[in-house]
C-alpha cells in the first residue's frame, strides 16, 4: 500500500525490467491479459506493479482545468501521484518504465518531463487534448532517457513531430478504432516496443 493507492503486482518480482501501470479501477479485470500480451511480444522478463488511482481525474493530472465532460473537473494531483510512484522504484538494479491508457497516459508522458527515473514511456491513446499540454511539452525539455510510445489524433502528431524534432528516439504507432477500441492491446504493445528497443 502507498499511502491512498492500492497497488498490484504481476510478472516476475525479480525481472530487471519493472513496468509501472496507472490504473483505475475499470483496469483491473485486464491487466493480466495485458500482462499475457506483454510476454507473447517480447523475451525480456519484467515485473508489471498496476498502481490503481481512485480519483482519476484529480491524481493524473498535472494543473486543474474545467470538466470537459460530466462535471468532474481536473485536480492538479499528478506531482503528490509521482512522488508516490518514485516509492515503488527505490530498486537501483532495475530499469523502470512507466506507462498508461487515456489520463494514464498523459500523467506518464508527463511524468517525463518531471524526472529522468524512467527508461521510457508507454503513453497509450494518451489524453494530450488536456488544456495547455501541447504548449507545455514545447515549453519543456523530457527528461528521460529514451521515451515516448503513444496514439492519438492531431495533438499526438505535433507533439510527436516536436518530440522527433527534439532529437528523442520515439515512435508513433496507429491503431485502427477509436480511443476505446483495445486499450490492453495498444498498451501492452507501448511496453513491449520499450523493452525491445
Amino acid at each position: 500500500q502507498v499511502s491512498n493507492m492500492t497497488i498490484y503486482q504481476y510478472g516476475e518480482q525479480a525481472a530487471e525490467n519493472g513496468l509501472i501501470q496507472l490504473v483505475g479501477e475499470h483496469d483491473l479485470p485486464t491487466v493480466e491479459d495485458e500482462v499475457r500480451e506483454i510476454q507473447k511480444m517480447t523475451e525480456r522478463p519484467f515485473s508489471l506493479i498496476a498502481a490503481k488511482v481512485d480519483a482519476w481525474n484529480q491524481e493524473l493530472t498535472p494543473w486543474k482545468a474545467p470538466a470537459v465532460y460530466g462535471t468532474e473537473e481536473f485536480g492538479d494531483g499528478a506531482a503528490q501521484t509521482l512522488d508516490e510512484i518514485r516509492k515503488l522504484c527505490v530498486d537501483q538494479s532495475k530499469t523502470y518504465y512507466i506507462g498508461g491508457y487515456s489520463l494514464a497516459g498523459l500523467f506518464s508522458l508527463w511524468t517525463a518531463y518531471q524526472t529522468d527515473l524512467f527508461a521510457g514511456v508507454a503513453a497509450a491513446s494518451p489524453s494530450v487534448w488536456f488544456p495547455g499540454f501541447i504548449p507545455y511539452m514545447k515549453e519543456h525539455e523530457i527528461k528521460a532517457k529514451n521515451p515516448v510510445m503513444a496514439q492519438v489524433g492531431a495533438c499526438i502528431r505535433t507533439g510527436y513531430a516536436h518530440l522527433q524534432a527534439s532529437g528523442h528516439f520515439c515512435t508513433l504507432e496507429w491503431n485502427p478504432g477509436g480511443h476505446f477500441k483495445d486499450p490492453v492491446l495498444r498498451t501492452a504493445k507501448a511496453f513491449a516496443w520499450l523493452m525491445n528497443e
